[in-house]
């Protein structure tokens, strides 16, 4: 009764704004989105739209592609017409093609998209779903920064196409979506046109493309959710246009009369894509020296990401900040006020790369940033007042990027194929200890990558088009390898947030790479190693390989039992055995090359230092290394 009560209460309250609406009284959130610079090609009629949006909470979404390991600023442009309409009540849902990505969108290329694995697919997957959830988290942060309290009503949702597409058998799709397209229209799209006369021709998957990103508009048009409308890119209209007719066509041939719609306002799918951006110069935005600046701040440091706004021509920077910023219109207009009258301490600049650092990274992460941008740059006190834009005791809400983990790692094989699952989270970062981990492994505090529905002791991987997670349980070493997609890449997860995917690799590239995990065998002993081989190199550091560095502490091993056996002669305490003492005590023949000459020969540098750390350790200046 509850939640029926609080419906009726939503609804009635819709109804009370969209009467303001209607006589002026309030803002149209339609109007809005164009007044802001969202809106470019509209699928339906502007009327109608706007009446639509005025009358019901629509359901709106974006869908992405994972084809990247990382969504990009280009990104931005549809989400953030997306966010608008969710600070305004609509329904709002963002979509990770994980099953379409499979084939990729053919709109605009003239070759085909080069296949990719499915353990980039799994890892793509996996960073672009948590990408989005920490944007929506921040967003939520940013409307209560800008004064938008959240309703009962409001609604956001993720979800990935491999959901419906796993259980929708194919012959379903064809009886209710392809009987009703004809082929004139299709082979007529100008993707098709140009790439049979221009391309390297158009294979089936890329052709039918359209049609499933369709289906999942039906999909969605057809639930509860009822999502009317789609927001894309600027090269996605023709694919809205034929989402449109799909659904029209799927809508008013339903065999079930009980779940038939009526042809009406109500029952309309609609949609509009947001303009392409470039900077006045020509150049695509989004792009910095021919790269993609990213999201993920392993890929763009979130001063790089700074930095880039930063740039933004004066031309540029209102529209941007209408587009990229939750900021009002009237603050922009004061913004750029200011901005006239002194350009050179460039405020406009700074407010917009601070409210995309925040919207990205959170409110916490932008102002360290702000921080150090200027302590790098400024010269002077600042007098402007970029700095407040809007009061804001959000920090500590916020999904700081700074402190999340690094999702993608590698590891050995050695330790992901032969330890054990404690073991392996405590090596990719996931615990602070094998103790913790073992905690975490009892409590279901750690999930794996797995069959939807399975418990991870049926050691089914994960389907490389899927995100789902069960709770980790103790197997034996073995095991492990029945999770591995693409047979390398495992993905596991601590709490909700907390995610590493881990790439296998060889012991051989492990070595080679000269990089350590947490738990690895001498790790203690060769950290402090390596420092003291850097400082008798005089602060270089050499890169000793790990097989270079076990045959070091191997000597300086014989050179401790030496100095020890030799004390204890000289107090006359027979503490090692005969044996012992003959095996530990025998002095080495100096022909005779032990393991570091073999590794060191024609590496004159390491030489000299591992002969001045040993020379050293044999007069007694270094303590023994001890392992951690």
């Amino acid at each position: 009764m509850k939640v029926l009560q609080k419906r009726a209460e939503a609804d009635k309250a819709w109804n009370e704004k969209a009467q303001l609406i209607k006589y002026g009284k309030a803002p149209h959130p339609w109007h809005v989105l164009k007044e802001r610079g969202y809106v470019k090609d509209i699928a339906g009629t502007d009327k109608k739209i706007a009446e639509l949006m005025r009358t019901k909470r629509i359901g709106a979404y974006v869908g992405i592609d994972p084809t990247a390991p990382s969504l990009h600023v280009g990104h931005l442009v549809p989400l953030m017409a997306l966010f608008w309409m969710y600070v305004h009540g609509y329904r709002a849902h963002t979509v990770v093609g994980g099953a379409t990505a499979k084939i990729g969108d053919p709109t605009g290329r003239l070759q085909s998209r080069e296949p990719m694995t499915k353990a980039t697919i799994a890892t793509n997957i996996t960073k672009t779903h948590y990408q989005l959830k920490r944007l929506w988290v921040n967003v939520d942060n940013q409307a209560k920064r800008f004064g938008y309290e959240k309703e009962w009503a409001w609604e956001r949702g993720l979800f990935n196409n491999s959901m419906w597409y796993n259980n929708t058998p194919f012959i379903e799709v064809v009886q209710r979506l392809f009987k009703g397209l004809r082929l004139g229209p299709l082979l007529s799209r100008e993707t098709v046109k140009r790439r049979m006369a221009e391309g390297d021709g158009m294979s089936l998957d890329e052709f039918v493309y359209p049609l499933l990103q369709a289906w999942d508009w039906w999909h969605m048009f057809s639930s509860p959710k009822q999502i009317h409308m789609q927001i894309g890119g600027s090269d996605q209209y023709g694919n809205i246009i034929s989402g449109i007719e799909a659904i029209k066509y799927m809508r008013d041939h339903e065999p079930n009369p009980d779940v038939k719609m009526p042809d009406d306002l109500f029952n309309t799918p609609v949609g509009f894509t947001v303009p392409l951006l470039t900077d006045s110069s020509g150049a695509k935005f989004g792009k910095s020296a021919g790269n993609a600046v990213w999201l993920d701040q392993f890929m763009t440091s979130t001063f790089d990401l700074y930095g880039y706004f930063m740039r933004r021509p004066d031309a540029d920077v209102e529209n941007l900040l209408k587009l990229f910023t939750f900021l009002p219109m009237e603050r922009i207009k004061e913004i750029m006020e200011e901005q006239n009258r002194d350009p050179s301490k460039r405020p406009a600049q700074h407010a917009l790369a601070f409210e995309v650092v925040a919207l990205v990274h959170g409110v916490a992460e932008a102002t360290a940033t702000q921080a150090r941008h200027r302590g790098l740059y400024s010269k002077r006190e600042e007098t402007s007042q970029e700095l407040r834009i809007v009061p804001n005791e959000l920090h500590a809400k916020d999904v700081n990027m700074a402190s999340a983990f690094r999702v993608d790692i590698q590891l050995p094989e050695s330790c992901v194929m032969h330890k054990s699952i404690a073991s392996i989270l405590y090596a990719a970062g996931l615990a602070p200890s094998k103790t913790e981990a073992n905690r975490l492994t009892k409590q279901q505090g750690a999930y794996i990558g797995g069959a939807p529905g399975q418990p991870s002791a049926s050691n089914k991987g994960m389907g490389y088009g899927d995100l789902t997670f069960t709770p980790v349980k103790n197997w034996f070493p073995e095991d492990t390898k029945n999770f591995l997609i693409d047979g390398k890449l495992l993905i596991l997860r601590r709490g909700k947030h907390f995610i590493r995917v881990v790439e296998m690799v060889s012991n051989e590239e492990w070595e080679a790479s000269g990089k350590t995990y947490p738990g690895e065998p001498y790790r203690g002993e060769m950290r402090q190693l390596r420092q003291a081989l850097k400082d008798a190199a005089g602060g270089r550091d050499l890169g000793f390989k790990p097989s270079e560095l076990q045959a070091i502490l191997s000597e300086q091993s014989t050179i401790d039992f030496h100095k020890r056996l030799e004390e204890d002669e000289a107090e006359e305490k027979p503490q090692l055995t005969f044996l012992e003492r003959r095996r530990l005590g025998r002095k080495t023949n100096p022909r005779h090359k032990t393991p570091v000459d073999r590794y060191l020969a024609n590496k004159p540098a390491k030489e000299a230092a591992v002969k001045k750390l040993l020379q050293a350790r044999r007069r007694g200046e270094i303590p023994e290394i001890s392992g951690e």
